[in-house]
C-alpha cells in the first residue's frame, strides 16, 4: 500500500486497512522527507495502534513506477515470529541472538526480511556472522536504510523498538522467495588490488595512494579533474567491483576522500581484495535492472505474494530522467502475474546470491518475488 504522504495519522489508518492477522506483521518503508521524524511516527504508532509493526526510513520508497521522499509503503508479512533486533554494528564484536539459529532450523527455505543501517561500520561482519548463525538454507533479502545526507541517525524502529542507528532487524517470513541480482556496470580499468584497507576505507591501491591510482583512471576516461570538492558527482559514474571468480562482481560506492586521502565507501572492503574500476551508461543499468527482474521471476509460483525491490539511491543519481524507466521495467515484470512491486532506494543492497552466499551490495538492484510455499 502506498502513502503519499506519511503523517502519523495517515500511516495509522494504513494500519488499521492492512488488517493485520496472526502470525503477521505490518512493514513500514518511510522516505526520509515525510512531513514527520522519525521518533515522532514512531510514538504515534506505538501509542495509539495495537498492530505489530517494524519500519524503518530510506531515501525513497518505491511503489510500482512511483518513488517518493516524502510517502511511505506499508504492507503486512505472514511471519514466522517477531523481528529480531540487533545493535553495536559500530563495533566489531557483534553479539546476534540465539533464536536466529533456531528460526533458520525450524523454517529451512523460508526468507528474511533483514534491513541494516546503512551507515554502520561493520556491515560485512554482520552479515558474515548471520550466514554462520543462520545457514544457506534461507533466503535473504533487504538493504540499507538511513539518509541521503550520509549523516547517520536513528532509522529503524519496531513496535517495541524505539528507533535506534548502528543496528539492523531480520523478520523471518513464511514466505520463499525467487531473487534477482544484477547491477548492469562494466569494466574500466584493473586489476587493482586494495593492498591497504580499513573498514570501509581504501587508502593504497597496487601499493600506491589509492586516490591517485583512481582519479587518473577517472580523468583519463572522463576527461574531468576530479577533486574532494566535486568527489561525489563525478566518483557516482565509476564505482569500484569486487572481483568474484564466475559471479558479476560486487560494487562497492566510493562516496568522498578523507583527510588522509583515502577512498571512503559504502559497505567494507577487504584487504587484498581484487578491484576494477567500473563505468556504465544509462543502457547497461537499464539492461541490468531488466535481468533482476526476470532473474526473480524465472520460476512460476502457484500462490505468489508480492514483489519487492530494493533499489540503490545511487542509481538514482546517474539514470537522472531515464530512472523511470528502470521502475517501469520492475512493474511491468512482476505485473505479468499480477504482482505488484514495492520496496525503496537504499544505501545498500542485500541478498543471498549464488551458493546461497550472503553479501552487501552497492549500485545494485535485488529484486524477489515472495510466495507462499
Amino acid at each position: 500500500m502506498f502513502v503519499s504522504e506519511a503523517t502519523p495519522q495517515n500511516l495509522l489508518t494504513s494500519l488499521q486497512q492492512l488488517q493485520v492477522g496472526e502470525n503477521e506483521q505490518a512493514v513500514v518503508f518511510l522516505g526520509e522527507k515525510s512531513s514527520a521524524g522519525v521518533e515522532e511516527i514512531w510514538q504515534v504508532l506505538q501509542n495509539e495502534s495495537s498492530v505489530p509493526f517494524v519500519g524503518a526510513f530510506f531515501p525513497a520508497v518505491i511503489s510500482g513506477t512511483i518513488h517518493s521522499e516524502t510517502g511511505a509503503v506499508v504492507w503486512k508479512a505472514p511471519s514466522l515470529g517477531a523481528p529480531v533486533y540487533i545493535q553495536g554494528l559500530n563495533r566489531p564484536e557483534i553479539s546476534l541472538p540465539s533464536l536466529l539459529s533456531e528460526l533458520s532450523q525450524k523454517n529451512p527455505h523460508s526468507t528474511m526480511l533483514v534491513i541494516v543501517d546503512g551507515l554502520s561500520l561493520h556491515l560485512a561482519t554482520f552479515l558474515v556472522q548471520l550466514h554462520e548463525a543462520m545457514g544457506a538454507n534461507v533466503r535473504y533479502v533487504g538493504g540499507g536504510a538511513g539518509s541521503l545526507t550520509l549523516k547517520q541517525k536513528p532509522c529503524l524502529f519496531g513496535r517495541d523498538m524505539p528507533p535506534f542507528q548502528d543496528g539492523a532487524f531480520v523478520l523471518p517470513l513464511s514466505l520463499r522467495s525467487n531473487l534477482g541480482v544484477r547491477h548492469g556496470w562494466e569494466h574500466l580499468a584493473g586489476p587493482l588490488v586494495a593492498n591497504h584497507t580499513e573498514k570501509n576505507r581504501i587508502y593504497q591501491l597496487n601499493w600506491q595512494p589509492a586516490f591517485e591510482v583512481y582519479r587518473q583512471a577517472i580523468e583519463e576516461d572522463s576527461g574531468a579533474k576530479i577533486e574532494r570538492e566535486n568527489f561525489f558527482d563525478i566518483a557516482k559514474g565509476y564505482p569500484f567491483g569486487i572481483v568474484k571468480e564466475g559471479q558479476e562482481c560486487i560494487v562497492r560506492d566510493p562516496i568522498l576522500v578523507d583527510e588522509d586521502g583515502a577512498l571512503v565507501c559504502v559497505g567494507e572492503v577487504p584487504a587484498n581484495a581484487v578491484l576494477s574500476i567500473l563505468k556504465g551508461t544509462t543502457s547497461s543499468l537499464l539492461s541490468g535492472a531488466e535481468q533482476s527482474a526476470k532473474d526473480a521471476q524465472r520460476e512460476k509460483a502457484e500462490r505468489p505474494y508480492c514483489g519487492l525491490v530494493f533499489d540503490c539511491i545511487s542509481r538514482v543519481l546517474f539514470l537522472d530522467e531515464n530512472f523511470g524507466d528502470e521502475l517501469k521495467i520492475f512493474s511491468d515484470t512482476f505485473s505479468e502475474e499480477k504482482l505488484t512491486c514495492e520496496g525503496a532506494l537504499t544505501l545498500g543492497e542485500i541478498a543471498s546470491y549464488g551458493e546461497g552466499l550472503l553479501e552487501f551490495f552497492n549500485k545494485t538492484v535485488v529484486s524477489a518475488k515472495l510466495y507462499f510455499p
